[in-house]
């Protein structure tokens, strides 16, 4: 049971040994997103994930293209 949150939308990257899963969940009053970074340690996998709720997505996708952009210099 997923306890009342639904799952709208999954996609993932495949990056060298590490995956990573981009889903947007819904729970019972607010959308959320959850990026999820897989990878094989000896033989079982270790996640991290981090969750970034509605109100605070153009917050976190304006630091993204700030650092995106010192990247490319």
């Amino acid at each position: 049971m997923n306890g009342g949150k639904k799952e709208l939308f999954s996609t993932k990257v495949i990056a060298g040994r590490r995956t990573y899963f981009f889903d947007v969940k819904e729970s019972s009053n607010a959308k959320y997103l959850v990026i999820t970074e897989s990878k094989q340690v000896g033989e079982t996998y270790e996640h991290n994930r981090i969750f970034i709720f509605q109100e605070y997505i153009p917050s976190f996708v304006k630091g993204l293209k700030d650092a995106l952009e010192f990247i490319k210099g």
